[in-house]
């Protein structure tokens, strides 16, 4: 006899939001139920599939009627499960996190990190900064927030103070790191334009919920602060002016103007 199936663990936030607990490598995905559209927040990876349309349907949806999928960033752990949706979802992520994700763009994405297998996909709209999607009873601001990757972003809904922060920052403040096509200024930046938001909590993509928003984000735009001056004096430590030499003899070494017929160099 089969075991009977582990109910999935969900936890309703708000009304009308839910947290779809995902465990590492996997994110959490977030379904926010709007008056006519139903709205996921990332899918997690490939293999949370399964795990996904369970707790969907013990919410009573089938994966058809999610009209709207919103990845917080082009990484595997957040995009894996979104081609199961293609057809019948919008998907919708930054420019620069859709372009990564339509080229498939290993380096950023990492889908073989874990030999995770997924369906290519695209995205359908571009979110860019400060777009908003209107739900009737939640209205949800784009903010992109690079750092952590170049196409990150959170999403605010101001009249709940809620913020969803994918891996921009997790509860604790503890940043999510800084991976390929991210930098360290930008997720500073990001940090104080996040900190100047008023919000009551904020929900990530790993981990717990944060319930102490404002000392959170102080405590994630500090350590951002000091790894910016610990890669100041890594650098300075360093034989970096050997290493930009040899880049821009390469470019000297380029003639300028139009060249000369016959000129195969």
């Amino acid at each position: 006899m089969s075991e009977p199936q582990k109910k999935a663990k969900i936890a309703e936030l708000k009304p009308g939001i839910f947290q779809l607990i995902s465990e590492r490598p996997g994110s959490h995905v977030y379904l926010i139920r709007g008056l006519n559209k139903n709205v996921l927040i990332d899918t997690g990876t490939a293999s949370n599939y399964p795990n996904l349309t369970q707790g969907l349907a013990e919410l009573g949806l089938k994966p058809s009627q999610i009209h709207l999928i919103i990845l917080t960033h082009e990484h595997f752990d957040h995009i894996g499960a979104c081609s199961h949706f293609f057809e019948t979802a919008v998907v919708g992520a930054h420019p620069l996190a859709a372009n990564k994700i339509s080229l498939q763009d290993e380096f950023v994405m990492m889908a073989k990190y874990l030999d995770v297998t997924s369906q290519p996909f695209r995205a359908d709209i571009w979110l860019h900064d400060n777009s908003v999607i209107d739900l009737g009873n939640y209205r949800i601001r784009v903010m992109h927030t690079p750092g952590h990757c170049s196409g990150c972003i959170c999403l605010y809904e101001s009249s709940m103070k809620l913020l969803f922060t994918g891996d921009t920052v997790l509860a604790g403040g503890v940043l999510s790191g800084i991976l390929g096509s991210g930098n360290i200024s930008d997720y500073i930046n990001s940090l104080q334009r996040l900190s100047a938001l008023q919000v009551d909590e904020f929900y990530p993509g790993h981990g717990r919920i944060s319930l102490n928003p404002r000392q959170d984000l102080a405590k994630a735009l500090e350590d951002s602060l000091t790894h910016m001056e610990e890669c100041k004096a890594l650098f300075g430590a360093l034989d970096t002016k050997s290493t930009y030499e040899h880049y821009f003899a390469a470019i000297r070494g380029q003639h300028p103007g139009r060249p000369a017929k016959g000129d195969k160099s």
